[in-house]
């Protein structure tokens, strides 16, 4: 499991202080490629070789809302892994307190757009990541 931190600026909330609800979804993206990034998956490199991750579904429940300046925690893990997709289970908390859960599953695709299967790469750096969402 993966650990990212985040920090609720002004700009993340609306007048009332709370934080606006698509900015969860940029919360878990950042987290999702921090996570891609510490266990050595090189998205740059995955570029120049025409293929990217794509959102293929999410599914979101948001519990509590956060406020403006509060410290957050992201967790990222893998639920479920395939030959052509990954699905994850992303977490928002503040300290224990769960404000957002997510269910994300990613494809990877050509820059046309059209679905591939997931480059041997990344399967072997995944290898053994998959954990339970809980």
């Amino acid at each position: 499991m993966h650990q990212f931190p985040i920090r609720v600026y002004y700009e993340d909330t609306d007048l009332a202080g709370i934080v606006y609800y698509a900015n969860y979804l940029k919360f878990i993206e950042r987290a999702r490629s921090e996570w891609l990034r510490a266990v050595g998956v090189d998205q740059v490199a995955m570029k120049a070789e025409g293929l990217v991750f794509a959102v293929r579904r999410v599914e979101a429940d948001y519990l509590s809302p956060a406020r403006f300046d509060d410290d957050l925690t992201v967790t990222s893990s893998i639920h479920e892994m395939g030959a052509a997709r990954i699905i994850m289970c992303q977490k928002l908390r503040r300290g224990d307190q769960l404000l957002f859960s997510a269910v994300v599953t990613l494809v990877c695709i050509t820059e046309a757009g059209r679905p591939v299967r997931l480059p041997k790469t990344v399967t072997s750096r995944l290898q053994g990541a998959e954990s339970a969402c809980s």
